[in-house]
């Protein structure tokens, strides 16, 4: 379980983005938080994986399945965060892509594990491709599973859906929750798009 507690969030010495935000996301769900542009959502996520800004202030708790990490390094809370962009590095083949997440006590077992992540994904014989190759669909399930190769026990999305139609968000956000189900992560999505309610769990979270 991912848990808020409490969480304030100001910029400097401004007025606080957020107060006082609690919230409890399941083991498999899919949580969405909406907010007007500026209202703190991207904030929010940094604060909670732990990429604030050293601007960024912010009190109250983060727990992973029980374990209070807001003190922690971001390398060491175990949250995996996804984009708009799917952040694929051009100079890499898409199997190079999602090997880069595999942590290093899988390199005997590395290729595996990326054809595997790749075929869960429709990818399958995508190794070799070139990044600049894939469409927005392809792209951003690929980035999806290189997240999901690092083994998080949580998954934060930045307005994830945004870049696609309304038929690829439809099939990319099932993709999403089919995934989560089967890790029993819990995820959190923040975005401005109404339609992204559809994937949610327990109502919209607004701030």
């Amino acid at each position: 379980m991912l848990s808020l507690r409490d969480i304030t969030i100001s910029i400097a010495d401004e007025m606080p983005l957020i107060s006082g935000l609690s919230v409890d996301i399941e083991p498999g769900s899919l949580r969405l938080i909406q907010g007007a542009s500026g209202s703190g959502k991207s904030t929010l996520l940094s604060v909670i994986c732990g990429t604030a800004d050293r601007n960024v202030h912010a009190t109250g708790d983060v727990l992973l399945n029980g374990r209070v990490v807001s003190g922690l390094d971001a390398e060491d809370r175990r949250i995996g965060l996804m984009f708009q962009d799917p952040l694929l590095f051009p100079h890499m083949s898409i199997g190079d892509n999602l090997a880069i997440a595999l942590a290093a006590h899988h390199r005997h077992d590395r290729k595996a594990r990326v054809s595997d992540a790749l075929e869960l994904a429709g990818l399958a014989g995508f190794e070799g491709r070139d990044p600049a190759t894939l469409s927005g669909g392809q792209a951003a399930r690929a980035a999806l599973m290189r997240t999901l190769l690092a083994e998080p026990e949580a998954l934060l999305m930045d307005e994830a859906f945004s870049a696609l139609d309304p038929e690829l968000r439809h099939a990319f956000g099932g993709f999403v929750r089919t995934q989560i189900a089967e890790r029993r992560i819990p995820a959190l999505l923040v975005s401005h798009d109404a339609a992204d309610a559809m994937f949610a769990d327990d109502g919209i979270i607004r701030i």
